[in-house]
């Protein structure tokens, strides 16, 4: 960070960089996340009803996406981002007391809302502040660094997740323990100062709100640069956002196969070999999101970062699809861990790019488009995917890693954007 030659100011600074970086910790004290698919699946749910779960989730969240990067940016960025967490206390309520499907679903509506809310106005607030102090060109430092400390959480909330299934030899409890850290989220951000809403046109409304959201669908359409933005974040984050959750199966059949701890159940050793996977990836993530800002620096620039991102990714992709063929259980949990890297040195460069480009006074609804057509790419690969594996899978209980290989096809649209971008460019 640079540090301010006035004591008080930079005091001041850091504790509010440390609020944010609160916020992170806290959101991702989510303890489903490492067994999300595994405890939809002990509910006894196919793998295309968990598509279809998540495809839920993703269009709930599309529904509203928009609309509240609009009302974050007409009405108060803070007030968004209150609703938004009271969404994820009722919603992981919801999903650890449902009883049925029409419950779950019920759930997911209320976790993709409140997804909506928060996606792209935290970081709208975040870059508001640095702007007001003068701090533009720390984007990919500061963000980075808020980032990591989501990864440390989500490496905490992994391993007391596993002690908890362990314990219990249920992963159902894992939603309702999430409640915790999602209420003290909701007391953090409500203390946010206000002279973060300082941007906020007067007036506000519902007008105001519409305009917003019309003068931001413009400048997506009208604007090349925000939709080359918009193209990359389909192709990475809606590939990856249905990948990741699959480490939790892959680790099952890994787990379930090994020769080893016969004392222990499947369900044991997988909760033991999931909650140190995911322990381990968000730990490495933390250190990516931090050093992100010297990755973009060694590439020589912000844009030829991310194309080298996009190499790397769309490499592990391949060899993700090799390891997955040849049932090498190891090797896959070794490519998910890259690509959570990958992923990790990705967003706070690629999201600095939106602040670089974009309107400020539209950030959050900017942000928002993004994160809206990145929600229905995933909320299409879902279901397709969890339909292929079901045919392949055959049976109920731990699937073959043989029948995961489908999971693969969800890095075919990184694959074309390199390869356009080869085209265009002529370079190797």
């Amino acid at each position: 960070m640079i540090p301010s030659h006035d004591p008080s100011a930079a005091t001041t600074a850091t504790r509010m960089i440390a609020r944010f970086s609160l916020y992170g910790f806290l959101k991702n004290l989510r303890f489903f996340e490492a067994f999300l698919i595994l405890a939809l699946r002990e509910r006894g749910l196919d793998f295309l009803g968990i598509g279809a779960l998540i495809a839920v989730r993703e269009i709930a969240g599309n529904l509203s996406q928009i609309p509240s990067g609009a009302l974050a940016d007409a009405l108060g960025r803070r007030r968004c981002m209150i609703v938004s967490m009271a969404g994820y206390v009722v919603a992981y309520l919801v999903l650890g007391l449902a009883s049925n499907n029409l419950l779950l679903m019920a759930g997911m509506v209320f976790y993709g809302t409140a997804d909506a809310f928060r996606d792209g106005t935290h970081k709208a607030l975040i870059y508001a502040w640095l702007r007001q102090q003068g701090r533009e060109n720390e984007r990919t430092q500061i963000y980075g660094y808020t980032r990591s400390w989501s990864k440390i959480g989500s490496a905490l909330s992994s391993l007391i997740a596993a002690a908890l299934v362990f314990g219990t030899g249920s992963f159902a409890s894992v939603f309702l323990l999430s409640v915790i850290p999602a209420a003290l989220n909701l007391i953090n951000l409500a203390t946010y100062p206000a002279s973060l809403d300082a941007a906020i046109p007067s007036g506000g409304g519902l007008h105001q709100t519409c305009k917003t959201l019309l003068q931001s669908c413009r400048e997506v359409l009208g604007k090349a640069s925000i939709r080359r933005l918009v193209a990359d974040s389909v192709a990475v984050e809606g590939s990856y956002t249905v990948v990741k959750d699959y480490l939790q199966v892959v680790v099952q059949a890994f787990a379930v196969a090994l020769p080893l701890h016969l004392a222990m159940t499947g369900d044991q050793r997988t909760a033991v070999l999931g909650g140190l996977a995911y322990a381990v990836l968000h730990l490495l993530s933390s250190a990516a999101s931090r050093r992100a800002h010297h990755f973009e620096r060694r590439c020589g620039g912000t844009e030829a970062a991310v194309h080298r991102i996009y190499q790397l990714s769309a490499g592990a992709m391949g060899v993700l699809a090799v390891a997955l063929l040849g049932g090498r259980g190891w090797l896959a949990v070794g490519v998910f861990i890259a690509l959570g890297l990958l992923q990790n040195l990705w967003r706070p460069i690629h999201i600095g790019r939106f602040d670089r480009d974009g309107d400020e006074r539209r950030a959050a609804t900017l942000l928002s488009i993004e994160s809206q057509v990145s929600s229905l790419a995933a909320a299409v690969w879902a279901p397709l995917i969890g339909w292929l594996i079901d045919g392949l899978a055959k049976h109920p209980g731990p699937v073959p890693l043989t029948a995961l290989w489908p999971i693969c096809l969800a890095g075919l649209p990184m694959l074309a954007v390199l390869l356009w971008r080869r085209a265009k460019s002529g370079a190797c």
